[in-house]
């Protein structure tokens, strides 16, 4: 099984018509992803390479019976294709765009209260389901379907970890990119739930890295609800305080967010934590032999 998609999982993709947005909408189409439609405002009726492009995500869904969507709109047109994705009842909606300001993650959040609509970004690579369905960037050579769910705050980390766990034969059944910025709409905690439900998932490889409490929250979750193995990998240990490194969320301040409080939280509970990408194979391998 898979968490969030899967091969019958209909996308559109906002901002189709551009440079990033075409290019990914075609390569997500060409991996198996049933990409059933773009919106770009002002353009419908047109198309890119026979996928239908449609003025507004009402119409889109109305048109193609779509269920998701994947942004590919600069960051000042980003909050608003976001709220229409979500008064549009999307079930999914994946935002790769960075740059969004806070304030404007913020509104998101509350027009998302209450509704049954996941954000997954922004500032991500998305989601893939191994050889079913892909939203978003992630290259689809390096993943196998399998066992073993992947979170991660970090895009590239993401790959480097993912082509690991292929390589040393271990598959993926999920693996969202859930963005570095300090506002998102879903964190670790809201994936563990689903993964803890998904039958076929046996294990959960969670990428953090420095910069707020998500993983300090997370480790005291699994503590008292996740009954699956989890490996852990924490990014930016040789950061200086006081120093935002890479991702907007990624900023120590005072003792809150190191590297070495978000180790120690997971070494309280149980879950071992890689100090390289190399090394979650194998500690994963013996979590889920033992």
């Amino acid at each position: 099984m898979s968490i969030l998609i899967d091969e019958k999982t209909r996308v559109i993709v906002q901002g189709i018509t551009g440079r990033d947005g075409s290019f990914h909408a075609l390569s997500m189409r060409e991996y198996g992803t049933k990409v059933v439609g773009g919106v770009v405002p002002g353009k419908g009726g047109s198309e890119v390479e026979g996928i239908p492009v449609f003025n507004s995500v009402n119409e889109a869904k109305d048109k193609t019976g779509a269920q998701a969507t994947v942004l590919f709109v600069p960051a000042r047109f980003a909050s608003s294709a976001m709220k229409e994705a979500i008064e549009a009842k999307l079930e999914i909606v994946v935002c790769i765009t960075e740059g969004i300001p806070v304030l404007d993650m913020i509104r998101i959040q509350e027009s998302l209260e209450g509704r049954e609509t996941r954000l997954i970004g922004p500032n991500c690579p998305g989601i893939i389901s191994p050889g079913k369905s892909k939203l978003g960037i992630m290259p689809g050579a390096i993943h196998k379907p399998g066992g073993v769910g992947v979170i991660s705050r970090s895009g590239t980390l993401t790959y480097e970890v993912v082509y690991e766990l292929t390589r040393s034969g271990m598959g993926q059944s999920t693996c969202i990119g859930i963005g570095g910025d300090p506002v998102v709409g879903t964190g670790f905690i809201d994936l563990l739930q689903l993964f803890q439900e998904d039958s076929e998932t046996q294990g959960v490889v969670l990428i953090g890295e420095i910069g707020g409490t998500q993983e300090e929250e997370t480790a005291e979750f699994i503590r008292e609800y996740f009954t699956k193995p989890v490996v852990a990998f924490i990014a930016g240990r040789t950061a200086p305080s006081g120093k935002r490194m890479g991702h907007a969320g990624a900023i120590i301040s005072g003792n809150l967010g190191t590297a070495e409080a978000k180790i120690k939280a997971f070494g309280e509970v149980g879950v071992p934590v890689a100090s390289s990408p190399g090394e979650i194979p194998g500690l994963m391998k013996n979590l889920l032999a033992s």
